[in-house]
């Protein structure tokens, strides 16, 4: 049987008794696939490695060292986050790579949305293959790969976690979740103990808010970006149900306004909420309009540098859901 190919007797995981049966089932595996070699886990804070590093930490503790990359990139207190959940909570061996100013400063000044993906990517590569190189003993490389992500490369497995290896790192992988749908995937995770603000993690790429600091990133911007999607997280999170996806996407430029009777020049936070079954095609969210007024009052008051908020109701397609 390919092991790469879920059985079609496999039955969804969608009870906390299924996730505990498969959660049993593998750390039995786990255990006698790796022994007592160690195994290496990029871990975003993502919901996929996030499950993967809690499997792995109950079937072989210590055994794992877990290297979260800091690029800069991420949204408002995820890095504090993963090291609260998994160093302070799970004990994991937890290596934090404040990488931030390296990132920004391969990025400054370039505009391409390609080229910006291609150097976050490298680069994280990169961080992670030094971090790699520091270790002694490594064996298994972990990887928060999911089912769709092997029917998606026509059954080669990608490097989910990392993006590609460099060749010198020869890791046998370790993909407890690699059979599994995104909505087991959080069943499972939900029964672990990994918290709500993890487990229903929303969709989020991988060039991070790179993507959403449209154009060239500077430091002040990604900064606003930051802090108005925290804003818009904070309030559209209050919808039951909420959209699939929501985010605030800050383009380069800027138009007038008006502060403390004075004219200034200010961006344009654009707010994004979309429903999608596969992102292929999405609808644009009607939000409630004493929702966007709140949202506006707060990301004006609250996030220097941004003097006007518009909302984008374009569905895909033509519109893509990023903006980039």
């Amino acid at each position: 049987m390919d092991p790469n190919k879920r059985p079609e007797t496999m039955e969804r995981i969608t009870s906390p008794e299924l996730a505990q049966a498969f959660i049993d089932e593998q750390l039995a595996a786990l255990k006698k696939q790796i022994g007592q070699e160690k195994v290496l886990l990029a871990l975003s804070g993502g919901v996929d490695s996030s499950v993967v590093a809690a499997l792995l930490i109950k079937a072989i503790g210590d055994q794992l060292v877990c290297v979260h990359v800091n690029h800069g990139l991420l949204r408002k207190g995820e890095p504090e986050m993963v090291v609260k959940v998994f160093r302070e909570e799970l004990g994991a061996n937890l290596v934090y790579v404040d990488a931030v100013d390296r990132f920004l400063d391969k990025l400054a000044g370039v505009d391409d949305p390609e080229t910006k993906r291609k150097i976050i990517g490298k680069e994280f590569i990169d961080v992670f293959a030094e971090e790699a190189g520091k270790l002694d003993g490594i064996k298994f490389l972990g990887q928060g790969t999911i089912y769709p992500d092997i029917l998606e490369s026509d059954g080669v497995k990608a490097h989910h976690n990392v993006g590609g290896l460099p060749e010198d790192l020869q890791f046998e992988l370790v993909e407890p979740v690699k059979l599994l749908y995104k909505d087991e995937v959080r069943v499972v995770g939900k029964q672990l103990g990994l918290p709500d603000s993890m487990v229903y993690r929303q969709p989020f790429p991988g060039p991070g808010l790179g993507v959403r600091c449209v154009g060239a990133i500077t430091a002040d911007r990604l900064e606003a970006v930051r802090e108005a999607d925290a804003i818009v997280r904070e309030e559209i999170d209050k919808m039951n149900p909420a959209p699939w996806q929501y985010f605030v996407a800050i383009p380069d430029f800027k138009s007038t306004g008006i502060k403390d009777d004075k004219r200034y020049m200010g961006w344009a936070a654009v707010i994004r909420a979309v429903n999608t079954v596969d992102a292929v095609t999405a609808e644009s969210v009607e939000l409630p309009w004493d929702m966007l007024c709140r949202i506006r009052d707060r990301i004006i008051a609250e996030v220097p540098g941004i003097n006007r908020v518009l909302w984008d109701i374009s569905d895909k397609p033509t519109s893509t859901i990023e903006w980039e």
